[in-house]
């Protein structure tokens, strides 16, 4: 099989100064604790719709006394998550769809083809395709540890209708 193009080259990204940390991550992203799957972003071009992030995979991540026990691989269904999340953030920070919330909406052409471990970076890039504004977006997206393409195929996130504040909140605006 010929080398598939990379969305985002990580030679082009300065991982000592990213563009968001996990802190302004969190502005846009509604997951947390265990569910945050984003470490930094590291790129993103409004021009060519694509961004780029990681994910540090810690030794004490949720997963990994229990997939797999004394063989630890990080679930593919996690590495889904993260590029949604990144999906999510990149539609919010260019608000290409007019909604404070992007979810999963769907996958297609899914190729897991690598293992990520406790001690990698996951180094995630999406290019989006397709923008409806107020319904969806559809993103190209790849994964890569060292260099190496461990996942890619094409993720759909759809607006959700939520208030972010409220739903991170609660209706009284109080943090819970």
């Amino acid at each position: 099989m010929a080398a598939k193009e990379l969305i985002v080259d990580p030679a082009v990204c300065d991982f000592d100064r990213p563009i968001a940390t996990v802190e302004e991550i969190r502005k846009r992203n509604p997951q947390r604790f265990e569910m945050e799957q984003l470490t930094a972003i590291v790129y993103l071009d409004a021009v060519q719709k694509k961004i780029a992030g990681y994910k540090d995979v810690r030794h004490d991540e949720f997963w990994v006394r229990g997939h797999m026990p004394n063989m630890p691989l990080m679930p593919g269904v996690l590495m889904i998550e993260a590029a949604a999340q990144l999906l999510s953030f990149f539609a919010g920070a260019l608000d290409l769809t007019g909604g404070k919330v992007v979810g999963f909406g769907g996958l297609e052409e899914v190729s897991f083809r690598g293992p990520v471990i406790p001690g990698d970076r996951l180094f995630i890039s999406c290019e989006a395709t397709k923008i409806r504004a107020g319904r969806m977006i559809i993103s190209r997206f790849q994964g890569l540890v060292r260099q190496t393409l461990v996942v890619d195929g094409i993720l759909k996130g759809i607006v959700l209708p939520v208030d972010l504040p409220t739903a991170i909140n609660g209706p009284s605006g109080d943090s819970k």
